[in-house]
């Protein structure tokens, strides 16, 4: 293994999760094992920290202790705070490095305090954009023969990422929106009178987090009724005859629907009043209100929606197991590439069963150009042809994330969580 003198940086990126801070722990463990590195610094607020000179030095921040790795593995949201700043092309500040050029770029500003603090390995956490930009400092980084190390460790609750078999942070997810799920079916079932709870779960082009409503399903309740994910276009009168054909053989259902359902000519159920957040995309939000006020129009029974929104992401208590220690190892696995010498690469995971059909996994690295600014969608053989339910591949696929409970310590009837008093709250 090279040995690589320096320092190192880690910063997070993007939407929170309830993993996320595992694969920040599993980073720090094993740069500290490694015994090859100097001082371990954490950049609040992502890039911008960096570009900001927020800069704090983890050691001095946690401690050194490992209890306090271990709590930072359970804690929920992000330790180092987030960001959503995108880079420009690197093509743009590699063609302005000429002596007389008087402006001073992101990345030239970037270089220069990535050299300040003596980094040599750079560690990013994040989704689909926190990937470019670990492609882009990657880029920009081999055009000036600079010998710091780029790498990306994944996550997010969307599971949207390609190559990785499944995403940090999704398991956790999963497992809250199924739990959900179930529970709120123990809510429905009390009354005899003809009711429908729309429940909108997050997933703008990908229905990843909804499909996973369908593991509330037990051999005492079936609910989630109908699922609608944007991977297939909606139609109010087809919903509406799915929902008629359920009605006659039940009193209460229960549907889930992604925020992101659109119709044929690709615009979404609910729009209004949408903005756009830092990269172009629309914020969503209201889908399932639209669809409680088409079932009360068309239909008139009792009907309610409930979007579940950053309690999906935020709720540790709820994380899974599998999920936290997954997340761990792919930090520990990005530390060990950076250690190594490799650059521009994402750690990632790669799932492998044996004979019996149990569940495992092998980890690895890919070239973070495979990941970055790329999406991956449920698969429409995993979808059934209704295009209103999920198939028991997906089953098979999913019900293994959410498996296992952290440990989790209490006080005063409340989780014992690490403070995030650095980020100012």
């Amino acid at each position: 293994m090279e040995e690589i003198p320096g320092n190192c940086l880690i910063a997070q990126s993007g939407g929170p999760t309830s993993a996320i801070n595992a694969s920040l722990a599993g980073v720090i463990g094993a740069l500290r094992k490694s015994g090859k590195v100097g001082t371990i610094y954490g950049a609040v607020n992502g890039i911008q920290g960096v570009l900001s000179r927020d800069i704090r030095d983890l050691d001095s921040l946690l401690g050194k202790s490992p209890e306090s790795l271990e709590t930072l593995k359970i804690s929920p949201a992000m330790y180092l705070g987030s960001c959503r700043y995108k880079l420009e092309p690197p093509e743009t500040a590699i063609n302005q490095l000429i002596p007389e050029y008087e402006r001073i770029d992101d990345y030239t500003c970037i270089f220069n305090i990535l050299n300040e603090y003596g980094i040599r390995c750079f560690f990013y956490i994040g989704g689909n954009d926190s990937m470019d930009t670990v492609k882009k400092l990657g880029m920009y980084g081999a055009s000036i023969e600079s010998p710091i190390r780029f790498v990306g460790i994944p996550k997010t609750i969307d599971n949207d990422l390609p190559v990785t078999d499944h995403t940090p942070g999704y398991g956790s997810a999963a497992r809250y929106i199924a739990t959900s799920l179930l529970e709120m079916a123990y809510d429905t079932s009390i009354y005899h009178t003809k009711s429908v709870l729309v429940v909108e779960i997050m997933g703008r082009n990908a229905g990843w987090l909804t499909a996973a409503s369908a593991l509330a399903r037990t051999e005492f309740s079936d609910a989630p009724h109908l699922i609608y994910l944007p991977e297939r276009n909606f139609s109010d009168t087809q919903f509406l005859n799915d929902l008629r054909e359920k009605m006659k053989d039940r009193d209460h259902i229960i549907i889930a629907v992604s925020e992101g359902i659109h119709y044929q000519d690709g615009t979404y159920v609910s729009t209004a009043g949408a903005v756009k957040d830092q990269f172009g995309h629309v914020q969503l939000s209201g889908a399932g209100n639209y669809l409680a006020k088409l079932i009360h129009k068309k239909v008139g029974c009792k009907v309610r929606a409930v979007e579940l929104n950053v309690l999906q992401r935020c709720a540790a208590h709820l994380s899974s197991l599998t999920d936290l220690n997954e997340s761990c190892r792919l930090g520990e696995v990005a530390a060990e590439a950076a250690l190594e010498g490799k650059s521009r690469v994402m750690s990632c995971i790669a799932r492998k069963e044996d004979g019996n059909g149990e569940y495992g996994v092998e980890y690895g690295l890919v070239d973070v150009d495979e990941v970055a600014n790329k999406e991956r969608k449920v698969p429409d053989s995993w979808i059934n042809e209704a295009g209103n339910d999920v198939t028991e591949d997906f089953i098979r696929y999913a019900r293994p994330l959410i498996q296992g409970e952290p440990v989790i310590s209490y006080k005063d009837g409340l989780p014992v969580y690490l403070s995030v008093r650095h980020l100012g709250v």
